[in-house]
């Protein structure tokens, strides 16, 4: 990965919008327009076409025919696909990259997973969560599926954002630890297992409780406990 320094112009335009995307800053079915854009970054055209392609990769920015770009929605589904599919796929980089694990990334991660239990922001929550992802996944050498991860957890971080809006907490999150003690130990298909159920739970349906709205609940681990989203009503203006 290219430290920020060497990034290209489309690459620092693209990368501090999906993180305005990401946060909600900038909302879902909002017009991305390249004048604005080119104008705030000092950028001509062909670089801020380029960071809109780049979105569109990502799965957060679509093009509409003769309408330019726009900040994709997302739905429950999306949710239940991109949770299916960190769950499957992150177990999979896991497994490629257990044999190659030492103690200084496991306990990099364990370092990782403290600052995430203590975030006072879900921002602070989320960048050590993803920090820790990253840092047991790397170690699989497979380049093209940890890009491909890198993308979904981005989805799934719209999510929490969307969700956090009213109500957020830190909690410990067991489900790392227990990951982390299946790897020193040699247990990889554990640590497998576990990953892929920490990450596969976004997404499941809760019951909901009796004598409430008509809501669908779902649940995402760590740092936010459930999410609410109202069955008529886009899940960026719902949460907890």
């Amino acid at each position: 990965m290219k430290h920020p320094s060497e990034e290209t112009q489309s690459a620092r335009i693209a990368r501090i919008l999906a993180d305005r995307i990401i946060s909600g800053e900038i909302p879902p079915g909002a017009r991305l327009r390249q004048d604005h854009i080119a104008t705030e970054f000092g950028a001509s055209h062909v670089p801020v076409r380029e960071a809109f392609h780049a979105l569109q990769t990502q799965g957060l920015a679509e093009s509409e025919p003769r309408r330019g770009f726009r900040v994709t929605e997302f739905d429950v589904a999306e949710l239940r696909e991109v949770a299916e599919m960190r769950a499957s796929l992150e177990s999979l980089a896991l497994r490629h990259a257990a044999p190659n694990m030492t103690r200084a990334i496991l306990q990099e991660a364990e370092e990782v997973t403290r600052h995430g239990d203590r975030a006072d922001t879900v921002r602070d929550w989320e960048a050590a969560n993803r920090r820790f992802h990253h840092l047991i996944l790397a170690p699989c050498r497979m380049p093209r599926l940890l890009r491909t991860i890198d993308d979904l957890q981005a989805a799934s971080a719209r999510f929490l954002f969307a969700a956090w809006r009213r109500d957020w907490e830190a909690r410990t999150d067991h489900d790392h630890r227990a990951i982390l003690e299946a790897l020193r130990r040699g247990q990889t298909d554990l640590a497998c297992a576990t990953l892929s159920r920490h990450v596969g739970w976004i997404g499941k349906r809760k019951h909901a409780a009796k004598n409430t709205d008509a809501s669908e609940t779902y649940e995402i681990p760590g740092g936010l406990s459930i999410i609410r989203i109202e069955k008529t009503q886009s899940p960026r203006r719902n949460c907890r």
